[in-house]
């Protein structure tokens, strides 16, 4: 039988799994492929472009990864629709509270030496919440400005033609924004903190030990052993009667 530190517990189901694939995989081939486009002056920038046989090939490996990426967003919209209509059961999980600021506040006093408790997560830190809804914002303005740039013909039916050159800028320096986001901060909390070094692959198989959601995410799991105990409790009353 297993210990209490041999269990693990799900973190993300397949869903959210493919989802995230879908995500990450698209943007790192948009981020391969867009810096040459955005710096096609350097010599770099020209060496990743002949790699890919030319521009035509990079661009269309960038427009397919753009696709890619919004069916990402449209499967996640279903998703957040769909989920809790089939399994009756809704999350508020994500969205942020008045304890993230009390959580940010205690780790900062933390990491200053102020106290030696950090605080206690629940099923999201604050942290999280700043990527999920971070990654909201990036695809509203990277998706909307690149259809724009894609379609200029219909974008242009409707809007001033100045609106394709400000959509450039918005794709541009959000792009940028969003690699400097991913690859420093993202990174460094799920793949190079201590906690998780040299990786983390909860993004492949969904899962936590236990004894990193303790670490992690202490109130769900208090939460989670709570009602595990509730139910069993209630098993063993019910057999023996």
């Amino acid at each position: 039988m297993a210990t209490n530190k041999e269990k693990s517990f799900e973190r993300f189901n397949i869903h959210q799994r493919i989802q995230h694939i879908m995500m990450f995989t698209s943007f790192i081939a948009l981020t391969i492929t867009g810096l040459p486009i955005k710096y096609y002056a350097t010599g770099w920038a020209k060496t990743v472009t002949g790699m890919f046989g030319g521009f035509d090939n990079m661009f269309l490996i960038h427009k397919v990864a753009a696709v890619v990426m919004i069916a990402s967003g449209v499967y996640h919209l279903l998703y957040l629709i769909l989920y809790p209509l089939i399994t009756k059961k809704i999350s508020l999980a994500a969205l942020p509270s008045p304890k993230d600021v009390t959580d940010l506040l205690q780790n900062m006093r933390y990491f200053l030496g102020l106290t030696n408790q950090p605080p206690k997560f629940d099923r999201y830190s604050y942290k999280e919440k700043f990527d999920y809804w971070a990654v909201f914002w990036g695809m509203v303005i990277m998706c909307g400005s690149g259809l724009m740039m894609w379609f200029p013909q219909v974008t242009t039916q409707f809007l001033p033609r100045w609106i394709i050159d400000c959509a450039r800028y918005a794709h541009s320096d959000e792009a940028m924004l969003a690699i400097l986001a991913i690859f420093v901060w993202h990174f460094y909390n799920v793949h190079f903190s201590p906690t998780f070094f040299p990786g983390s692959l909860v993004w492949f198989h969904g899962k936590l030990t236990r004894k990193l959601m303790k670490h992690e995410h202490p109130l769900e799991l208090e939460r989670i052993e709570q009602e595990q105990s509730a139910a069993d409790s209630s098993s063993n009353k019910g057999a023996s009667i």
